[in-house]
């Protein structure tokens, strides 16, 4: 019987999108005749929401939609081709399966996140995906956290929810919406980072299940 609910992050913690994310990028700001950013500055940004990105990067408010256009449907055309699950992902996901709920809370689109998912097979093990369009406020607010957790049983202990992630912004949702979290270090923030937000830090998604299934 699965007493546990396991919510992952997707980029830096389940797969590597970065590739589709920076040709993305790179797509709208060719389109835009806008001086394009380094990998490393578009790596550091992932997991933040588009808007974000995009605002980092110097665009004005009033074009950012113009940019998240072009952005997504380009994004659209290669983001199978160019995304991969990360190392010890799919036993991460099959182990979870075992003996907890699953469920993906990310600040991708939840269209492009669930395309993604079937893609590498991993889709069928999840109870739901929300992704940005599905919320007012992505992460670190609580609220994609608690959306998520309604498409899930009630009868799981608050003690027992879980979210897995690679960014603060992982942590800070998981502490908003009064659940437990764990940071992995396959992705896009350094230990340092993340022992501001959290004592809880492991090598990958893998070593995080394993973790929480002995809890």
């Amino acid at each position: 019987m699965k007493d546990k609910i396991i919510l992952f992050d997707l980029d830096g913690t389940l797969i590597d999108s970065t590739q589709a994310v920076y040709e993305g990028v790179c797509k709208a700001f060719e389109t835009f005749n806008h001086p394009i950013p380094s990998y490393e500055k578009v790596s550091l940004q992932i997991g933040h929401t588009l808007e974000d990105m995009f605002k980092t990067f110097g665009v004005e408010s009033s074009k950012i939609p113009e940019f998240i256009a072009v952005y997504r449907e380009y994004y659209g055309e290669i983001c199978n081709a160019k995304t991969h699950l990360l190392d010890n992902a799919q036993q991460a996901i099959t182990e979870a399966y075992s003996f907890a709920h699953l469920g993906v809370v990310t600040t991708k689109t939840g269209k492009y996140s669930k395309i993604i998912l079937e893609h590498l097979k991993v889709l069928e093990y999840f109870t739901c995906v929300v992704g940005r369009e599905d919320v007012k406020e992505a992460k670190p607010s609580a609220e994609p956290i608690l959306l998520a957790l309604k498409s899930m049983p009630t009868n799981i202990a608050q003690d027992n929810i879980y979210m897995i992630g690679d960014t603060p912004l992982d942590i800070q949702a998981a502490n908003n919406a009064n659940i437990k979290s764990i940071g992995v270090l396959s992705g896009y923030a350094s230990l340092e980072l993340l022992q501001q937000y959290t004592n809880h830090i492991v090598q990958d998604a893998l070593e995080a299940v394993q973790k929480i299934k002995g809890m």
